[in-house]
C-alpha cells in the first residue's frame, strides 16, 4: 500500500513536471535585437512593449506581435503623369522609412508597409503634376524634401518615420528625347559661333597692332617676309611662294601718279620749236 502510495506520487510529480514544462515553452518568447514585441492580453493593448531578449506571456491569454525596427527600403512602381509644361512622364522612386512606435504602428493601421506604399504612389503623382520637367531632370533635391514631408504628415500617427525619399528615373517619351538632343545640339553650335566669333575679333585687334607696329618700321614687313620664306623652304616642296607685300605696290602706284606723262612733255616742246622756227 505504502509503495502504491509512492509510485502514484511520482507520476503526479512528473506530470506537474512535465505540464510546467509545457507552460513554461509555450509562454516562453525570445525578441530579436532589431524586433520590439507589443502583447495584446484577453485583446487589449498592453502599456509595456518588450524589448530584445528572452521574455514571458501568459499562455492563452496574452499574444505577442513582434514588429521590424530596421530601416525598410521600398521601391515606388513607376508612375506616369503630366507636368506643369503638358510633357507626360514616368517616374520611380524609392523610400526609405522605419518603426519609431511599435504599438502605433500595430494598432492606428491595418498594413503600414501597404500604407506607406500607396501614400508614396498617390505623393509621387502629385509631385509629378505639380512640377515642371526641368525641375524633375535638375532639381531633384528640391522634389525629394517635398515628396518626404508629403508622405511623413500621415505617417507620423502610423508610428513610421520617413527617413528619405529618392527619385531614381524620369522616362521621357521618344519624340520629348529627340527634341531636347536637338535643341542641346542648336545650343552648342551657338556657342561654338559665338566663341569663334570671339576669337576672330580678339585675333583682328592684334593683327590691327601688329600691323601698325610694322607701319612705324619698315625694316619689320621685310623681315616678316623673310620669315615667311623661311617657313615655306622648310617644307622641303618645289614650289616657293613668295608674298609680294601691298604696301610696295602702293608705293610704285603713288610713284607713277606723281610722273608727268610722257608723251604731253614731248608734244609741248615740239610745240615750243615751232613757234620758234616762225618766229
Amino acid at each position: 500500500m505504502g509503495a502504491g502510495m509512492v509510485e502514484a506520487l511520482v507520476a503526479a510529480a512528473a506530470a506537474l513536471v512535465s505540464v510546467g514544462a509545457v507552460y513554461a515553452m509555450s509562454a516562453a518568447r525570445v525578441v530579436k535585437q532589431y524586433e520590439r514585441g507589443v502583447v495584446f492580453r484577453l485583446g487589449r493593448l498592453r502599456p509595456e512593449v518588450r524589448g530584445p531578449g528572452f521574455t514571458m506571456i501568459l499562455p492563452f491569454v496574452d499574444r505577442l506581435q513582434k514588429v521590424n525596427m530596421q530601416i525598410v527600403t521600398m521601391p515606388v512602381p513607376g508612375q506616369e503623369g503630366i507636368t506643369r509644361d503638358n510633357v507626360t512622364v514616368r517616374v520611380d522612386a524609392v523610400v526609405y522609412f522605419r518603426v519609431t512606435s511599435p504599438a502605433e504602428a500595430v494598432v492606428r493601421v491595418e498594413d503600414y508597409r501597404f500604407a506607406v506604399a500607396q501614400m508614396a504612389q498617390t505623393s509621387l503623382r502629385s509631385i509629378i503634376g505639380k512640377s515642371e520637367l526641368d525641375d524633375l531632370l535638375s532639381n531633384r533635391e528640391k522634389l525629394n524634401q517635398g515628396l518626404e514631408l508629403m508622405i511623413d504628415s500621415p505617417a507620423v500617427e502610423w508610428g513610421v518615420t520617413i527617413d528619405r525619399v529618392e527619385i531614381k528615373d524620369v522616362s521621357l517619351p521618344e519624340t520629348m528625347k529627340r527634341s531636347m538632343a536637338r535643341q542641346a545640339e542648336a545650343d552648342r553650335e551657338r556657342r561654338a559661333r559665338v566663341i569663334n566669333a570671339d576669337a576672330e575679333l580678339q585675333a583682328s585687334k592684334k593683327l590691327a597692332e601688329a600691323a601698325k607696329e610694322m607701319s612705324e618700321q619698315p625694316a619689320a614687313l621685310q623681315l616678316r617676309l623673310l620669315q615667311t620664306v623661311v617657313a615655306v623652304a622648310a617644307e622641303k616642296n618645289s614650289t616657293l611662294v613668295l608674298p609680294f607685300p601691298v604696301e610696295l605696290l602702293r608705293f610704285l602706284e603713288r610713284a607713277q601718279q606723281q610722273l608727268p606723262p610722257a608723251g604731253g612733255a614731248d608734244g609741248a616742246g615740239g610745240a615750243q620749236g615751232v613757234n620758234s622756227g616762225q618766229g
